[in-house]
This record gives structure tokens, C-alpha cells and sequence, in this order.
């Protein structure tokens, strides 16, 4: 059972700041890609470190809508290569990576007679399923599309305005019960096969051969070299490194009660207006929550540790999934929101804005969501661009070029086959909550089992489907370091400020608690 923690953490820092312990790869950026950075290198043998100016996916790797995807808005807007290589990813990360941590989620696209969209949402399906079966996934793991009548529709999202409403088409997609809790999976996963994992450890003066790192929680700093590094900052890579030019791309989600939209168990699906390649979603979440989103907008200027939606995205993701409900949701509905940057690659050629105050003549969702990997300075590798669903081929290509860059002597990448942890069988006990074993999958019931706390399996706080063995473990074994570690991204309850101040006094009293044994 590999354990980070505090204890560990130290331990990082002090193999760190020896200059007789080389290190073949460092790391800088603790999100999906440099998680995924570091368990493809430790993998093929080489000696790897990765350091995080704050916690283990502090930045966009939370904010996304947590799906695993074949990429529907790919398919109809002609980016094929993008589609197939999304495709061949989720494979891999359904059957074998993290099949524990992903579900598949009907896509409901009501029919109100729009006989346009409709002819080409099913192109764009099928084009999906083909490529479905052409990466391996058997139907068993993901459905093809179907079409469904009105009341099969209703079942599963029974808020859709039955007004027209002639059934839906429905595709079928992954799900992640949350992007926090795979970059973990990943971290620790990492750090088993021998990768230094050390948060709270800022990185300045980067260089291809090292970097001054310095422990931001002592304010201790030394210097660090290593044969190559890799700069997973994601929107953050242009401060590392200059001649990265990295366009950010702010993406809003709005948080509802599941009740709001009547507690769906499929994700309604909304085209947006005007558009061909761009949709609306109403995704069922844990935690009872429906997350709506996701706006794509331009977001110049200097990068903020936690963004911000604007009033524009919030009026646009209303009124565009209101098109498709019997009950309109108002600002009076919402309970929470979320907005994350996307690294995209900056060619240049800016365009119009999109889902925010209007667009221009050429829309984001055309902007590439390729990645690209980038060396300069002899061994500094950049890795930008590319979204979550691809963080394992986005890694492969950035240590193919480390160790090509530096001549360093590897295996083979081997992360298509090497699961995660938790992703072993999930043993029958029904002792277990159902939200516990979708986060932790066959680790659930070691949660329990090395709990110290007391009623180990109670709610932190009110209705709450977190358990406090959850979040004693989140400091015991998967790194977390202070209450906002556990409230912000080991579970979500900080999504919404209502629950954040109903658990916070638990969660700390716990954390303390787990912080005061591991000293």
C-alpha cells in the first residue's frame, strides 16, 4: 500500500537537496500530464522527480467536466486525428488504467424536430462508434448509439421540455467520478514504482540540466540537477520557459443540485446554437450534484491561481441549456461553479470568443487541442496543449523526447498496461459505501481498514457522501497536507460554499489530528 504523506514528503525533499542522489528526470507541475510524466518514467526504470509548486492537481487538472471522451464535438467539427487518437486513449483507460474510477454516461440529445443538427449529431455518433470498435472497446464497456423514445428519454434525463420532444439519440461515453482523484491515482501509482513525489515545492530557474527548488512550506530552497527535465506546468509553461507560447482558454462549469434536473442518470446533451461542433452538458455528478457546462473563452492576461467565471459565461450556459428543459433554471438554482484554463497552443491566429460575450469570425472550439512537445535548452522538454482524456500518450511523447534530448538508456513505455492503484478487482462488500468504492475502487476497503478516527464510516458532515476514513486517508496515504487539500481536491466538497463550511470544521479536526501522528 504506497503511503504520501507529510512523513514522505520530508523524506522527498531531503533525497532532493542530496547532490550524491542524481536524478535522471525532473518533473515540474503536479497535474495529470506531470503525474502521468513521472509513472511512464519511473516505469521504463529511470530515475524520476516531480515537484508541485502546491498540491497534486491544484490547477486545470480539477476543473475539468470529468469525462473520458471520444470527443462528439471532434467528430462533427472534422478533427478526426484528434477524435481517433481520444478514442484509443479512453480505451486504454477504461479497460485497463483506471476502469475503477470511470463509468459510462449516456449522452442524451433530445429531438425537438431539428432536422439539421439531428442529421449530423447521428453522423457524428456513428463516425464515434466506429472509431469505438477500431481502438478495441467491446460494446460491453461502452453502447453503441441508439435512438430512444420519449418516455426511455425521460427516464433518463427527466428534466427535458417535453414540448416537440420526438425522443433523443444516444451515445455512450467514460466518466470520471472526478479528475482530482485519477492525478492522484496516478502520483501514487508513480511513486510505487519509485518516483519522488514531493508537493509544495516550488521550482524557479528552470534549466534543461536542473532547477532551484524551494520548499514553500519552510521557505527553504537548494538546487536540484538532473539529466533532463520536463515542464508540465500546463498554462503556467511560458513562465518556466519563454519560447513556449501558450494560449489559455477558460473553460466555466455551473454547479445544481441533482434534484434540479431531477436526478438524470444520462448527460443531456445540448447543441449550441450556431454552432456545429459545440455543445451543452448536464452531467450527473457525485455528491448529488449536476455539473453545466463549458463555455470556451479567451483568457489573456496574468494566470490566476483559481479562475474565475464572468457574468457572460454564466448567462450563456443558462440560456443554452434551457433550450432543451420543460423547467427553466435561473442564478437563483445555482450553488456553486468552477472555471478551469486550458493550455492551448498558441499559433498566432486569434479568434472570435466562444460561449462568453459574442464570437468573431472564427470560433476557440476550432483552436487545435493537439499537444505538442517542445525542447529547448538541450534537455528542457515542454508539454503543452492536449486535455485530460490524452495525458498518458501526452507523457509518452514527452519522455520519448527526454530521453532522446539527454541519451539517457530506458525501457519501453509500458503505461497502456500497468493499472492504477485501486484498479484491481473491487471485492463484494456491501459493508462498503457505493460513493466510497467509485473513488477508490478495490483500495475501499483498505480506507477502512487502517482508519484510526472514530466512526470511520459516518459522513463528515450532514448528507454529505464523504466519510471521515476518507478523509484521514486523503492525509495518511494520498498526500494531502492541509484542510484545503482534503475539502478542495481529495473530495469535492469544495465545489459548493454551502457544504465546504458545513464539513470544514471535521475535516480539520481530522487532518490535525492525522498531521500530529505522522510527525
Amino acid at each position: 500500500m504506497v503511503a504520501l504523506d507529510a512523513r514522505s514528503r520530508r523524506d522527498a525533499l531531503t533525497r532532493l537537496a542530496d547532490p550524491d542522489d542524481p536524478i535522471d528526470v525532473l518533473v515540474v507541475g503536479g497535474g495529470i500530464t506531470g503525474a502521468g510524466v513521472a509513472l511512464d518514467a519511473a516505469t521504463r526504470g529511470l530515475r524520476v522527480a516531480l515537484v508541485e509548486a502546491h498540491d497534486l492537481a491544484f490547477g486545470t487538472s480539477r476543473w475539468s467536466s470529468k469525462l473520458v471522451h471520444g470527443g462528439l464535438r471532434y467528430l462533427v467539427g472534422g478533427h478526426l486525428a484528434i477524435a481517433r487518437e481520444s478514442a484509443v486513449e479512453r480505451h486504454h483507460l477504461m479497460t485497463v488504467i483506471a476502469p475503477h474510477l470511470i463509468r459510462p454516461v449516456p449522452q442524451v440529445i433530445p429531438d425537438h424536430g431539428a432536422r439539421v443538427s439531428s442529421t449530423m449529431v447521428r453522423a457524428g455518433l456513428r463516425a464515434g462508434d466506429l472509431l469505438r470498435r477500431t481502438a478495441g472497446t467491446s460494446s460491453t464497456v461502452l453502447a453503441p448509439p441508439v435512438r430512444l423514445g420519449v418516455d426511455d428519454t425521460l427516464e433518463l434525463c427527466p428534466a427535458v421540455r417535453r414540448t416537440g420532444l420526438r425522443g433523443s439519440i444516444v451515445g455512450t461515453d467514460g466518466q470520471l467520478v472526478d479528475d482530482a482523484r485519477l492525478v492522484v491515482a496516478v502520483a501514487r501509482t508513480a511513486a510505487a514504482f519509485g518516483a519522488t513525489i514531493a508537493t509544495y515545492t516550488r521550482a524557479e530557474q528552470v534549466t534543461g540540466t536542473g532547477a532551484r527548488l524551494t520548499d514553500t512550506r519552510t521557505g527553504e530552497s537548494f538546487d536540484v540537477t538532473a539529466r533532463a527535465v520536463v515542464n508540465a506546468t500546463g498554462v503556467w509553461a511560458g513562465d518556466l520557459d519563454p519560447s513556449l507560447r501558450v494560449r489559455p482558454s477558460r473553460g466555466t462549469h455551473l454547479v445544481f443540485d441533482a434534484a434540479t434536473f431531477g436526478h438524470p442518470t444520462g448527460a443531456l446533451t445540448v447543441p449550441v446554437a450556431g454552432s456545429v461542433s459545440r455543445f451543452v452538458f448536464a452531467l450527473p455528478e457525485q455528491l448529488d450534484r449536476v455539473y453545466v457546462g463549458l463555455t470556451d473563452v479567451d483568457a489573456p492576461g496574468p494566470i490566476p491561481d483559481v479562475p474565475e467565471p464572468d457574468d457572460a459565461e454564466i448567462d450563456f450556459l443558462i440560456g443554452a441549456i434551457n433550450r432543451a428543459l420543460e423547467q427553466p433554471v435561473t442564478r437563483a438554482d445555482v450553488i456553486g461553479s468552477f472555471a478551469g484554463l486550458r493550455p492551448l497552443i498558441d499559433s498566432g491566429r486569434h479568434v472570435g470568443r466562444s460561449g462568453g460575450r459574442g464570437a468573431g469570425t472564427a470560433d476557440l472550439a476550432d483552436v487545435s487541442r493537439r499537444h505538442r512537445v517542445h525542447v529547448s535548452d538541450g534537455t528542457l522538454v515542454g508539454v503543452i496543449g492536449g486535455k485530460l482524456t490524452t495525458y498518458r500518450r501526452m507523457a509518452e511523447d514527452a519522455v520519448d523526447a527526454a530521453i532522446a534530448a539527454s541519451g539517457l538508456r530506458a525501457g519501453r513505455c509500458v503505461t497502456t498496461t500497468t493499472p492504477l492503484i485501486g484498479a484491481a478487482a473491487v471485492p463484494a462488500d456491501r459493508t462498503l459505501p457505493a460513493s466510497m468504492v467509485a473513488r477508490f475502487g478495490s483500495e475501499a476497503s483498505k480506507v477502512v481498514a487502517s482508519a484510526t478516527v472514530d466512526r470511520p464510516l459516518a459522513a463528515i458532515a450532514g448528507g454529505l457522501d464523504v466519510t471521515r476514513a476518507e478523509v484521514e486517508y486523503a492525509v495518511t496515504h494520498e498526500g494531502a497536507i492541509t484542510v484545503d487539500d482534503v475539502v478542495h481536491r481529495r473530495t469535492r466538497i469544495g465545489l459548493v460554499d454551502a457544504d465546504a463550511d458545513l464539513a470544514r470544521g471535521a475535516v480539520t479536526e481530522i487532518v490535525d489530528a492525522a498531521l500530529d501522528a505522522l510527525d
